[in-house]
């Protein structure tokens, strides 16, 4: 019988799972959001849609492995490939990718958080550096889940209230229901398109909800995290549609003027410097958090004292990726190019672990069958691999384009060769699903 969870409970597991939230609510959002609807007004919303419900999905699975085995993602996906020879090549390349991504996001993390105080106070950048690095270093090193979750469940709801409040003053004459369901990708758009998706469906994030998920029933992690991320879906949407109150180049600054000078008046830019403090601030304590996650999933198998959150281990993945935010702050990098370059990146990376998530939520001999993928779920993630890696590859083609000439290539014949490309990929993980080697 399903465990009935009261009002108490149900509140406290969406405050948990608010941490999913706060991972990928950072700077990245707000600039990759608010710059695709400065350029393009309300046509991008759709993405912001089909990569919340694709979170939810994704990070369901991801803690579902982990309820049901009592192991974490990368403590399963090293068994998985434990028989392999390529199987430490494997775990390294899955932390590396990861890690790289962490590392690409708490650059923009520090960089956006300072340049949300900016908008409010004047003190020197490498004093406030230090001071976000401090205040995250705090909350790492206390290395306990249950508090940071609830600090961050905290931060998530101011910078929330923020970027809604200034939203619901923002002109949204002309936005209309299919702004939100149908694909649409205007010229130029693609890579805030993929980078859209990369900020919202982060994929250290699946290492993170499966590293915390151990303890909570099936019951109380599905409404936690589909509460949790359909709000932190909400807040992206309403950074969108702060963002169509400007034009022309995209900066912190001429948002937060153009929203000061708007109807909402001069509060409504020190509401977003507030929110975008917040939204840096928190996704500053999650980024180094989820690499130091990522790294005990994947290697604590036979050592797990080794990687306790208070081990030197645990605390030396995220020493580094919080010093490297840190230097970046230092050196006064350019936050806007430092932040799209990130989450594009992210969105590149996601079909890959999309694809290594699917394999194991349908392993026979790893998991149950009750806790195994249903058809529609499949169907729904064979969806995600295949949208994600499609854009994957537009990108790809795109940048091979800068270095050989493909003019030659109409855009008919592009779309067919991208289009056969996932095809492919989908008939190989249809095929590792369906007809593996080894059957239970």
């Amino acid at each position: 019988m399903a465990k009935v969870i009261n009002f108490r409970a149900g509140l406290m597991s969406v405050l948990f799972w608010s941490i999913i939230s706060a991972a990928f609510i950072g700077p990245g959002t707000v600039t990759t959001a608010a710059s695709a609807g400065a350029g393009f007004g309300f046509n991008l919303l759709w993405a912001l849609v089909f990569s919340t419900l694709a979170t939810i999905v994704l990070q369901e699975a991801a803690a579902r492995v982990t309820i049901a085995s009592g192991k974490n993602l990368g403590a399963i996906i090293a068994l998985k490939y434990s028989q392999s020879s390529a199987s430490t090549r494997i775990q390294i390349f899955l932390f590396l990718a990861l890690a790289f991504g962490c590392t690409a996001y708490q650059a923009g993390n520090i960089l956006g958080a300072i340049s949300g105080l900016l908008l409010f106070v004047n003190l020197p950048q490498w004093l406030l550096t230090g001071i976000v690095a401090l205040i995250a270093g705090l909350f790492l090193w206390i290395g306990n889940f249950r508090i940071i979750a609830n600090l961050l469940g905290a931060v998530v709801a101011i910078m929330g209230i923020s970027f809604i409040y200034v939203a619901w003053q923002t002109d949204l004459s002309g936005l209309s229901a299919t702004h939100f369901f149908v694909p649409r990708a205007p010229e130029g758009s693609l890579i805030l398109v993929l980078g859209l998706i990369g900020t919202t469906i982060v994929p250290y994030n699946l290492f993170l909800a499966s590293g915390i998920s151990q303890g909570q029933s099936i019951t109380e992690m599905r409404l936690g995290i589909g509460l949790a991320v359909l709000i932190g879906g909400i807040i992206s949407i309403a950074i969108l549609l702060v963002g169509t109150s400007i034009s022309g180049t995209f900066s912190f600054g001429a948002l937060a003027q153009a929203m000061s000078e708007g109807s909402s008046g001069k509060g409504a830019g020190i509401l977003f410097g507030v929110g975008l403090f917040a939204a840096g601030l928190s996704s500053s304590i999650t980024s180094p958090l989820a690499a130091a996650v990522t790294a005990r999933s994947l290697f604590s198998s036979d050592n797990a004292q080794n990687w306790d959150p208070r081990s030197v281990n645990f605390r030396l993945v995220w020493g580094v990726i919080l010093g490297i935010g840190l230097l970046f702050g230092l050196l006064e990098f350019k936050p806007i190019p430092v932040i799209i370059l990130a989450q594009a990146l992210n969105g590149l990376l996601l079909p890959v672990i999309a694809i290594f998530l699917i394999l194991t939520v349908n392993d026979p001999v790893l998991l149950p069958k009750a806790y195994r993928n249903k058809p529609f779920t499949n169907l729904l993630m064979f969806a995600i691999v295949g949208i994600t890696c499609y854009l994957g590859f537009n990108n790809i083609w795109k940048a091979l384009g800068n270095v050989i000439d493909l003019s030659g290539v109409s855009f008919r014949q592009s779309s067919l060769i991208l289009l056969v490309l996932d095809l492919l990929v989908l008939l190989w993980v249809a095929k590792s699903i369906f007809l593996p080697k080894n059957k239970a």
